[in-house]
């Protein structure tokens, strides 16, 4: 049984939700929390974005910017290749320029360091936030992860995230770790094949599936009373000093005190009549599972190929790529294989031809790396977006910290650094 939502400190009774994926609905259920009445539009259905096919990782240690020094090795050639893990198409729009520019603006070490100094009060949060869903009654579990393993053929590659440890530990946030040889690697995981010749195992992370979670989740706010309206394109919101009004592509309409905008890599769309000039780009990620000899008890990264696989049920998840692309366009089956192929020579007794669940969906990446999170223009507009590859991780701190900053009108430290109109 979840428990009943606290009484509702001074601020909105009525606050509508556009989105239904991990960061909307946790910013709902946070709200609730805090007694407000919620309504959460979503055009398609619960968790139809970024949030169900990706690869389930609850890694704050891991959650760094985007844009860093490394991206800018890759070199032209290398990312406009459809198998590079990093693809950005030939024909890129004047919109996908200005946000490649600024990106690679921000790809240098002193702005990802002052990057990851932001996250790091943020991250501190998220295995909380998680654990405060879960006693408030989401029935779906977060698994600890044993033996979480960076996985590389030789110890030259794995040099690149031990530096960044580094970093990310001058930067203030802590992560445990050992460093292990191939064989000592396969001891661990025996999925891994005689390619893996040094990994890097890490301690304190979790996975979920993330479709089952966020569909739990969903459940969660219905069961405390509110409204989810799936199918839903809203195509206006109209703010005044009497509140916000909502229109749908039905030709209904809503009205509410306060309305968040968390459509992920369409957040553009509504919140830059709001004052939010900041580009959202999708960075679509592909993933599919497939049976594996022995399903590894952990996830296994292989940071090298950008691959990440999860162990979920039965089958192995297997996720990758960073595709700059709009977030409509159609699957593209060269990525689902360039994924497929990098992972081939790394895994032992895995199908990889064996495919099922291919999927692509669109992270909401921003150029500096970091998500915007908080008030617009109008105080009673919202922005909850832009996490880039960390909206699972992320998805519940967000909604906690912005449903205390729309509940008593006070702006949190932690998002200090997110403002929507920076």
């Amino acid at each position: 049984m979840a428990r009943p939502p606290s009484p509702a400190r001074p601020g909105p009774s009525r606050v509508a939700v556009v989105g239904a994926g991990m960061v909307g609905l946790s910013t709902a259920w946070f709200l609730q929390e805090r007694g407000v009445s919620v309504t959460v539009y979503e055009r398609k259905g619960v968790a139809s974005g970024s949030s169900w096919g990706n690869a389930g990782w609850l890694t704050p240690g891991l959650a760094t910017p985007l844009p860093e020094p490394a991206v800018l090795t890759y070199g032209v050639r290398a990312v406009l290749s459809p198998s590079s893990p990093v693809y950005v198409p030939p024909s890129a729009n004047p919109s996908l320029l200005r946000f490649l520019t600024g990106f690679a603006r921000n790809s240098t070490a002193p702005r990802w360091l002052r990057a990851m100094r932001a996250l790091v009060p943020i991250n501190s949060l998220s295995l909380s936030s998680f654990d405060t869903l879960a006693e408030g009654g989401v029935q779906a579990e977060t698994v600890e992860a044993k033996s979480f393993l960076a996985a590389y053929r030789t110890a030259e590659e794995r040099r690149v995230l031990l530096e960044e440890l580094e970093q990310i530990h001058a930067a203030g946030q802590s992560m445990e770790f050992d460093v292990l040889d191939g064989d000592e690697a396969r001891g661990t995981e025996p999925s891994l094949s005689d390619e893996i010749g040094a990994a890097i195992r890490l301690h304190g992370q979790r996975y979920i599936d993330p479709g089952h979670f966020v569909h739990a989740l969903a459940d969660a706010v219905r069961a405390r009373g509110g409204e989810i309206r799936e199918r839903t394109e809203i195509t206006e919101v109209r703010d005044a000093s009497s509140g916000v009004t909502v229109l749908t592509g039905d030709g209904g309409s809503g009205s509410f005190d306060v309305v968040v905008l968390a459509t992920g890599a369409w957040l553009g769309r509504h919140a830059r009549k709001f004052g939010v000039r900041s580009v959202v780009q999708a960075g679509r990620g592909y993933s599919f599972s497939v049976p594996v000899e022995q399903v590894p008890a952990d996830p296994v990264y292989f940071p090298a190929q950008r691959v990440a696989c999860t162990p979920l049920g039965d089958r192995l998840r297997v996720a990758g790529m960073m595709e700059f692309r709009k977030p409509e366009a159609p699957l593209d089956a060269r990525r689902i294989k360039a994924i497929a192929e990098a992972a081939r020579p790394l895994l032992r007794g895995a199908d990889l031809d064996a495919r099922q669940d291919e999927w692509v969906g669109s992270r909401p990446c921003t150029t500096d790396g970091l998500p915007l999170i908080g008030a617009t223009r109008s105080p009673r507009v919202f922005a909850a977006g832009g996490h880039g590859m960390w909206g699972i991780t992320l998805g519940p701190a967000t909604g906690r910290l912005l449903a205390e900053t729309i509940v008593t009108g006070e702006r949190p430290p932690q998002l200090a650094p997110f403002d929507p109109l920076r």
